[in-house]
């Protein structure tokens, strides 16, 4: 019998050799084959049947098309724009980075809707807390909408007007200025908005937090949008921001605040939240002092009579004896169950005071620390009053000279407040801000870090849009946002290190204060065009990718790639340069991946990579160019061992 040819073998493999899919995650796509697979009623002609569905969850169907929702012109086309997925990329930018191989912080450069795009498939569950500060759309803001930027080709981008010879955004290509007298000015903001927000919630975990920065111009929608998107049950508080003490010259009110929006991906999952009391906090609230104070500090007082809005309950109604030996019972009920008081009887934190009938009260002594010495945490108010705007403006004026040189920042201690509302400090949990500005965000994780010794890693988005001429920033050799960013965070870094000089090391692990720095760009592989109309067309895109390596496309480029469409690793995966028999490779997380992206393999590097016996081996196709032995002897050898073995 002829021995099979190696199509053949291949062919018959329990798991066959899997390709890259160069696609960013569509997270529609993966909900309809869940729901394909669950649901298949509610599925006619492949489309789904939004009666059959309300059927399905046994729900009247509504011959009324009236509903309470928010709408505006273009919405429908918003879900186009979530489901387009994205062939793009991010280039490492060592020279731009510090610390590259050892930081964990993370800077990215380019429009944040493709990169939210992008990380869909790394990071989707993965960060614990979202901020941003998006355009407040006054009417002067400029932004990119609606959302159909995607990268494309130079020539075309040239053409259009949207990027310049050196391949920066231009203010007339999509970067445009939103003006009230447009015909869908609040349309064009929900339209930029959505999309985003959409994304960013496939990346929370589910107990991940979210706080989005507005004024009054788009307050009113944006509770309406982030209801909608997040679920108006997992809405936990609107707060409000004093951000300044004074007014201006304001026609009619002076307008002295701002709001923070603050919901969770799901509120069933997250836990109580308790913030640190600050040295003002203590002073005002812990006044009184008695033998305990050495050890456990200042007490405030709480009455232990219950007020009338605690529901009756017969077993705090009880006796309490006071210290002249008289009984003591409260006029309704006690806040707190007998046990419970003759514990704290026990411990000293009740005490007695006569009032001026001379009857006994009885009050709860909250001392500020614990048995053991820890500070009592406390709950934050909804009221942030003690930080302006002007303090985010004098930061910037310490650290590059000028307040001018980015107008109207947010103060790196308001979000320090709120960094501790919504992540733990010692969990190495991410922060996400996707509206990344002049990298505050950034700032204020160094700093809290290097205060608290947190492991709170940050990720910035940051588009670069083009400085004015005329801007101080320019002047100051900034060309765009994104560089002012950048510079910050290496800026704040170094003035973090100046002013905690040998305090940085906590038990043996120092604060990370580099951050490495990634670039939008097209991808390193060659697409398949989809628009091949002829016989001859589709022979010279089969002959192009005999190798579909773009031409200049560096290994190190490639590798970040796929970690980011067909790694289970994040941006911050280890990676080991390696070299065997004359073929570079890369081992990731200590060998549980191995990727190589040399043009050419050989039988003794194959030997190697299954002697160190990864989960995963990715190589290119074009390394088995001319060899399908090789390729098939591989493929087998891989399925023998349970290496899930990949090709590009």
């Amino acid at each position: 019998m002829a021995e099979k040819s190696n199509k053949s073998k291949l062919k018959e493999l329990k798991n066959p050799v899997k390709k890259m899919d160069g696609n960013s995650l569509s997270p529609q796509k993966k909900l309809r084959e869940l729901l394909k697979s669950r649901f298949p009623e509610i599925f006619a002609e492949g489309k789904i049947d939004s009666d059959k569905l309300k059927q399905s969850l046994g729900e009247e169907l509504d011959t009324n098309n009236e509903r309470y929702g928010l709408s505006w012109a273009g919405k429908a086309e918003c879900f186009q724009h979530i489901q387009e997925t994205t062939t793009s990329t991010l280039k490492p930018i060592r020279k731009e980075s510090v610390d590259f191989d050892k930081t964990e912080n993370i800077f990215i450069e380019g429009d944040n809707l493709e990169v939210l795009k992008i990380l869909q498939k790394t990071y989707q569950n993965k960060i614990k807390m979202i901020y941003i500060d998006p355009p407040y759309n006054t009417g002067n803001d400029s932004f990119i909408y609606p959302d159909r930027f995607k990268e494309e080709k130079e020539d075309y981008e040239l053409r259009a007007g949207i990027k310049d010879a050196e391949g920066l955004l231009t203010k007339d290509g999509f970067w445009r200025k939103n003006s009230k007298d447009a015909g869908h000015f609040h349309s064009n903001w929900l339209s930029m908005m959505y999309p985003r927000l959409f994304l960013a919630k496939n990346l929370l975990r589910e107990d991940g937090v979210i706080f989005v920065s507005i004024d009054d111009n788009e307050v009113h929608n944006l509770r309406m949008m982030m209801d909608e998107v997040f679920g108006e049950e997992n809405f936990i508080g609107s707060m409000v921001w004093k951000k300044r003490y004074q007014g201006a010259k304001e026609k009619y009110l002076v307008v002295l605040h701002e709001y923070i929006f603050f919901y969770a991906k799901n509120k069933e999952s997250l836990e109580s939240i308790y913030i640190p009391s600050d040295e003002e906090y203590i002073k005002e609230y812990y006044k009184y002092e008695d033998k305990l104070s050495k050890i456990r500090g200042p007490y405030r007082t709480q009455p232990l009579e219950a007020g009338k809005s605690m529901g009756d309950r017969s077993n705090l109604r009880f006796p309490i004896i006071a210290p002249d030996g008289e009984k003591i019972y409260p006029k309704r009920q006690w806040i707190w169950a007998e046990d419970r008081v003759l514990e704290a009887i026990k411990q000293k934190e009740i005490g007695f005071q006569k009032n001026k009938k001379e009857e006994w009260t009885v009050f709860i002594k909250q001392y500020l620390k614990d048995n053991e010495g820890n500070i009592r945490e406390t709950k934050a108010f909804s009221l942030i009053d003690d930080v302006y705007t002007q303090d985010g403006t004098r930061e910037i004026e310490n650290l590059f000279g000028s307040g001018n040189v980015f107008p109207f920042p947010k103060p790196s201690v308001l979000i320090k407040k709120i960094l501790q509302l919504g992540i733990d400090s010692q969990n190495r949990d991410i922060i996400l801000d996707f509206f990344a500005g002049s990298c505050t965000t950034a700032h204020a994780v160094m700093a809290l870090n290097a205060e608290d010794g947190g492991n709170r890693n940050f990720i910035c988005v940051q588009l670069a849009e083009p400085c004015e001429e005329e801007s101080e920033a320019f002047k100051a050799g900034f060309k765009t946002i994104a560089d002012i960013g950048k510079e910050r965070i290496r800026r704040a870094a170094k003035k973090i290190k100046e002013e905690n000089k040998g305090k940085l090391d906590f038990d043996g692990k120092k604060i990370d204060l580099g951050f490495k720095v990634f670039r939008l760009e097209e991808s390193n592989f060659k697409q398949w065009r989809e628009d091949v109309k002829t016989g001859e067309e589709l022979k010279e895109q089969m002959r192009m990718f005999v190798d579909n390596v773009k031409k200049g496309a560096a290994s190190e480029d490639m590798l970040f790639e796929i970690i980011l469409k067909n790694s289970r690793f994040d941006l911050n995966v280890k990676v080991s340069p390696k070299s065997f028999d004359g073929v570079d490779y890369y081992r990731l997380a200590d060998g549980v991946e191995v990727v190589c992206l040399a043009p050419k393999i050989t039988k003794k590097f194959v030997e190697k990579v299954l002697s160190e016996k990864p989960e995963r081996f990715t190589c290119l196709d074009i390394a088995f160019k001319n060899n399908d032995q090789l390729k098939t002897n591989t493929a087998l050898q891989m399925e023998a061992e349970k290496i899930e073995f990949k090709i590009i």
